[in-house]
């Protein structure tokens, strides 16, 4: 199957509905409040009807795969059943995996969420780059070749985040003698944006980065010059996790694009009413608009 690059139809989507993701992230309380079973049946039922909700509201939806496969075999069908119905429906998809591992076993988890073949193919897929950027590249140019994008983890929020992705890594200059040579430091998470900004350069937009919306323990901003990345950036932690949509164009104006700011409790909250969760996004939507996110073109 021939499909436009993810991150044209990215741009696409957001340029329609604006930027912008809603977490589809079936948590006990937010079942309960929709009146599901925490089972294989209500995380089916509430994913199907949240999708059936946002399309045609919001650009792109990130369902959180853990959540799913909590509930075994039947968790993963109820997932597989929702991505097929945000396909029909146009509604493109993140699958928030954060896999990550090494030769034939990236390979197959490349597989399994970008295969054109796979009935758990999402338009992009979360990955972890902590064996190194380079083992992530089955699912790079899988997305590349099929379509499809990856979102690979850069800086995150949580506490135990600083003590890798703060640390200082050799940069390597491959036009240096013999193997290349290295010519100073930078922290890990630049490096990884790095990185994928080289990956970018030859399969255009397929890279993007996960940089989370909230300081966490840093007690500073993110820190990371996303300039030449070339790909869209990912940005959780709007709503529920602390932060706003004044917080979030502070910290990605000066960025590439598009950047797609992610909520999920606060929106789902908002539930199960169709009608009020299309007020929540518009809402949502209306305050990012105003700020003027970087939407690209791609590098811009």
């Amino acid at each position: 199957m021939t499909r436009a690059p993810f991150v044209a139809r990215l741009g696409a989507a957001v340029a329609r509905y604006g930027p912008l993701c809603v977490g589809i992230d079936p948590h006990p309380g937010l079942l309960a409040r929709w009146g599901h079973e925490d089972d294989a049946a209500g995380v089916e039922r509430f994913g199907r009807d949240a999708v059936a909700a946002l399309a045609g509201h919001v650009a792109v939806v990130k369902p959180q795969v853990a959540l799913f496969e909590v509930h075994g075999s039947g968790g993963v069908r109820a997932l597989e059943r929702v991505l097929a119905d945000a396909a029909d429906a146009g509604l493109l998809t993140i699958a928030d995996a954060k896999r990550g591992d090494i030769g034939s076993t990236m390979t197959a988890y490349a597989s399994a969420w970008l295969a054109d073949t796979s009935p758990l193919a999402a338009d992009a897929v979360t990955l972890s780059p902590y064996l190194g950027v380079g083992s992530l590249t089955p699912a790079i140019d899988l997305a590349a070749a099929t379509g499809r994008g990856v979102f690979v983890l850069a800086r995150t929020s949580n506490p135990e985040a600083p003590s890798v992705q703060s640390a200082q890594a050799w940069t390597l200059d491959p036009s240096g003698p013999g193997h290349g040579s290295y010519r100073g430091m930078r922290e890990v998470a630049q490096s990884v944006v790095d990185s994928c900004a080289a990956v970018n350069a030859r399969h255009p937009g397929v890279a993007g980065v996960v940089v989370g919306a909230t300081a966490g323990t840093t007690g500073r901003p993110h820190g990371l010059d996303l300039s030449r990345l070339g790909g869209p950036v990912l940005v959780p932690g709007l709503g529920a996790q602390g932060a706003t949509p004044a917080d979030v164009a502070e910290a990605f104006a000066a960025g590439s694009g598009p950047v797609i700011p992610s909520s999920s409790r606060e929106i789902l909250a908002a539930g199960p009413h169709p009608e009020a969760l299309h007020d929540a996004c518009a809402a949502l939507n209306g305050s990012l608009a105003d700020l003027g996110l970087p939407a690209g073109p791609v590098g811009a």
